[in-house]
């Protein structure tokens, strides 16, 4: 109930607003933009939705209005360059949203941050962050609902979206019973067939993605214990099978079905770095873990990246996890 006080003070005479998210955006970012969008101007606000960038193809989905305009369109348009109110969903800095899009926060009266992210609580208390939900679509969601503003077919397919995606189809342990209510109701306007969403957020595949799957699943470890497992992926499977990163992501949450499995751990190579994302299969926190290895993340999904190569920064970041889980 104090988030939506909080965020309905944030509406008093606010009559302009603009939102946006992080740059490289997720279905959660993009999710919780448009849905939001589609919300506040149900009652009466006069909204723009701006980000540093185009959305990628395989997002468009989300947006077929059009309602997120890139950075320099948007510049090149009528629409309002000051605004009452500067929304920032799906994190809780400034530094992460693009140069262009942190000057034009400059000229807003107010910011505020819609998020789930771990953060001082000096930043939780000023604005609209709840840590202990499994989205940023699903406080959007409570947003919304805590306005009286009844869901339409045009905020349920992006609020469905942002919420399946983050909560890894539902596994993560934040998801509660309130997770399940709010999709509920969003299946209630009719906008959501699961089998063709789950399509159109996770893509078609082909055959060369599966065959890179294939190989890298082969490259399969777990330690001594059988706690923590890992796979790896040079940058040179990627270019051998035609398969872009970003369509990898999910590749690591294949391990979260072994047995006595606590921590995931996915090592891709990126020329002189190697990204290392990070899964929690219990109450281990990740997220603190990968702060300690120059990166950061939820308690539950967690990454960075290290410098050096393939082998070498697997044999000392298992080692390095070892050491932290005692």
């Amino acid at each position: 109930m104090e988030t939506i006080q909080k965020f309905k003070e944030y509406l008093e005479d606010t009559k302009i607003i603009l939102i946006t998210t992080h740059q490289q955006p997720d279905a959660d970012g993009i999710g919780s933009q448009i849905a939001l969008t589609h919300a506040l101007q149900s009652i009466g606000k006069k909204v723009v939705c701006v980000n540093e960038e185009k959305l990628t193809k395989r997002h468009q989905y989300l947006d077929l209005n059009e309602i997120i305009i890139p950075y320099n369109k948007y510049m090149r348009s009528d629409a309002p360059k000051e605004f009452d109110l500067f929304i920032v969903v799906d994190t809780n800095t400034t530094d992460r949203i693009g140069t262009n899009m942190k000057k034009l926060s400059i000229k807003s009266n107010r910011i505020l941050f819609i998020d789930h992210h771990p953060c001082p609580k000096e930043v939780i208390s000023l604005h609209c962050i709840d840590i202990n939900k499994c989205a940023t679509g699903e406080i959007i969601g409570k947003l919304i609902e805590g306005l009286g503003i009844a869901f339409t077919k045009q905020m349920a397919l992006p609020l469905y979206s942002s919420i399946l995606v983050d909560s890894s189809s539902f596994r993560y342990p934040k998801v509660s019973s309130g997770t399940h209510r709010l999709v509920a109701s969003l299946m209630e306007t009719g906008e959501i067939r699961p089998s063709w969403a789950y399509n159109q957020i996770c893509g078609t595949k082909k055959i060369s993605h599966i065959q890179l799957l294939g190989r890298v699943l082969s490259t399969a470890q777990t330690d001594r214990d059988g706690v923590i497992a890992w796979i790896t992926m040079s940058e040179e499977e990627l270019k051998k099978f035609k398969v872009d990163q970003d369509e990898t992501n999910a590749f690591i949450n294949h391990l979260l079905i072994l047995d006595h499995i606590q921590i995931a751990c996915m090592f891709r190579e990126q020329g002189d770095y190697v990204k290392v994302s990070f899964r929690s299969a219990t109450n281990i926190d990740v997220g603190t873990m990968a702060h300690a290895l120059g990166g950061g993340g939820h308690d539950h999904s967690a990454a960075t990246i290290i410098k050096g190569n393939l082998q070498s920064v697997v044999k000392r970041t298992i080692f390095q996890l070892t050491v932290m889980m005692k």
